[in-house]
């Protein structure tokens, strides 16, 4: 049987948005091509390290490797709203010329816990746009993805960090969820799936389909889904692949970037991907994390191209 990534030789990172004293930067999206410019957002914040206090921001480049933040893509909700804190953890869909911005939520009160069990549950939300400059208008149905209301599901108290694949005409939502009274340790991952970008989405009885990982990061591979878990959970470290996206199996061992947000070259097209070859991921400086392009050799023996600048 032809494997399906025919090289895997590891990463290696170069700087794209520089550490900056006192700003957070950080878990950017997938990386997005329009019109001769590359598209990144991500979590931008002031008042923290992570990005609990964070709204969404974007940059632009022209060739992938130099980047210029281009200001606030998506805003705090209003009073009252299911994300009037923050938004955060964002990441790009595009669907028939239209562009949706997914990204997590949380309300006021807001209390993180230090991880632990009394933390404020968690939303996920989507706005969308004709442009991927915007403006974002956010769907009247929001959240689309809440939490589970039993606590002994995987995901009662976190769903967050979402992911997309197109497969069979449906929008495969992959995120991570976190149970009520377990740490971002017991973080493992699960799948929703709808017909429409804006849902409803259903989750999949197979959940959750990682038991590990705290960064989604998956794409279409081949003719299916290839998947990189970070350190945590008993699969972490590790370049996973599902032939159906729904049962991984490990590849190679790894260490994967840091919430790594691969370049999307397959464009979010029904059909087989071409992998993987760089992203941007997230590094931490002297207190506070930024933006780095990583380069990788995640190529599909089964895609469409390569996806190399």
């Amino acid at each position: 049987m032809t494997t399906p990534f025919p090289m895997s030789d590891g990463f290696t990172y170069s700087e794209a948005i520089p550490y900056e004293e006192g700003v957070t930067r950080r878990d950017p999206s997938p990386v997005i091509r329009v019109d001769g410019l590359y598209y990144v957002w991500y979590s931008r914040t002031c008042e923290s390290v992570d990005g609990y206090s964070a709204s969404v921001w974007y940059a632009t480049s022209p060739d992938g490797m130099t980047w210029q933040e281009r200001g606030e893509a998506l805003s705090k909700g209003a009073r009252g709203a299911f994300d009037e804190h923050a938004v955060f953890t964002p990441t790009i869909l595009v669907a028939a010329g239209t562009y949706y911005l997914f990204y997590t939520a949380v309300p006021e009160p807001f209390t993180n816990d230090s991880g632990g069990p009394n933390g404020t549950r968690t939303a996920i939300g989507v706005a969308s746009a004709e442009s991927p400059e915007g403006p974002w208008i956010r769907f009247e149905g929001n959240p689309v993805l809440r939490p589970s209301d039993d606590p002994a599901m995987f995901d009662s108290m976190r769903v967050d960090d979402t992911c997309f694949v197109v497969r069979n005409g449906q929008y495969w939502m992959y995120y991570k969820g976190r149970q009520m009274r377990r740490t971002p340790g017991e973080t493992k991952m699960g799948l929703a799936i709808a017909g429409t970008p804006t849902g409803p989405y259903v989750k999949h009885s197979a959940n959750p389909v990682l038991d590990s990982g705290h960064e989604v990061c998956v794409w279409p591979h081949g003719q299916g889904v290839g998947c990189l878990v970070c350190s945590v959970g008993p699969q972490g470290n590790s370049l996973q692949y599902a032939d159906d996206g729904v049962h991984f199996r490990k590849i190679a061992d790894t260490v994967p970037p840091k919430a790594p947000g691969p370049f999307r070259a397959d464009a979010f097209v029904d059909g087989p991907g071409p992998g993987v070859t760089w992203g941007i991921s997230m590094d931490y400086g002297p207190g506070r994390p930024y933006l780095v392009r990583f380069e990788c050799d995640l190529g599909s023996a089964g895609g469409t191209g390569s996806g190399v600048l």
